[in-house]
């Protein structure tokens, strides 16, 4: 019995000739030999034959019916990711085209408002040498008319009355000169000049210093601000300005009149000098 239970418990396949038998007769009636007459069992196993050829043929379709289908999904994929670069291509090729034709219309903006403002600018220019040229000429014309006047007034081979004539033009005229020269205003050369005032020692009366630095009165002369500035030990200085036409007053002038002061004045110093 333990061998039984073992055969039993074998995955053996008993019935193997059986259907070996079925598979050789289906393929002999696919390929035209038929037997006379066939038992029961060798019928049923040429339906079971035929139904498993069936199942295979299903089988084989389902599985070209589904790799086809997988084909054109991933074909289908591939031109659709193709449509979308293609079409973000062409987005960024317009794009491109239509910064360039903003571009040149700027470029052309600019050319046209360069070309319009050299001619503008020309045009000044012209005018302007136009009116100096027809200012000038009217003053050649009347140094010319003066010319021909003092030649006419200035006749050598005249009579003795046009001489005396000339000769009186000629005064009038060297008089009229000078008048017009004296009224003419000469400029007149000024100094500003810094001086400082030392005295002998702190007990100098400062007031009475500035007092007769002030005395010193001449023609181009003129005294401005004062003030006393402090040097030490309680001694003070002052520090005055004054204001003098250069032709007509001098430092050494300024110096040798305030040191004669003796009894208030040590010493007399140019601090500052500048020309107005």
């Amino acid at each position: 019995m333990s061998g039984l239970q073992c055969l039993m418990q074998d995955s053996v396949w008993f019935d193997k000739p059986r259907y070996d038998e079925a598979e050789r007769r289906f393929y002999e009636g696919m390929n035209g030999i038929t037997h006379s007459a066939q038992p029961p069992q060798e019928r049923e196993a040429s339906a079971i034959l035929q139904d498993i050829a069936k199942a295979r043929q299903n089988i084989q379709k389902s599985l070209a019916g589904t790799s086809s289908s997988s084909t054109g999904a991933g074909d289908q994929t591939d031109l659709v990711s193709r449509m979308k670069s293609l079409e973000m291509e062409n987005q960024s090729l317009h794009k491109a085209v239509n910064d360039l034709r903003s571009m040149m219309s700027k470029m052309e903006a600019r050319l046209t408002v360069l070309e319009k403002a050299k001619p503008a600018a020309a045009s000044p220019a012209s005018a302007h040498a136009a009116k100096t040229v027809v200012v000038q000429a009217p003053k050649k014309v009347e140094v010319k008319d003066e010319e021909e006047d003092d030649d006419d007034d200035l006749d050598l081979f005249g009579d003795d009355d046009d001489d005396e004539e000339a000769e009186r033009l000629k005064a009038e005229r060297v008089k009229a000169y000078t008048e017009k020269k004296s009224k003419k205003p000469v400029l007149i050369a000024k100094s500003s000049i810094l001086l400082d005032v030392k005295p002998w020692d702190d007990e100098t009366d400062m007031a009475k210093m500035e007092e007769c630095v002030r005395s010193v009165q001449t023609d181009g002369l003129l005294w401005g601000a004062s003030k006393l500035v402090p040097v030490g030990y309680g001694i003070k200085k002052l520090q005055i300005n004054c204001v003098v036409e250069d032709d007509k007053v001098g430092t050494d002038y300024l110096e040798e009149e305030i040191t004669k002061f003796e009894d208030y004045v040590q010493s007399v110093d140019v601090a500052a000098f500048n020309k107005i």
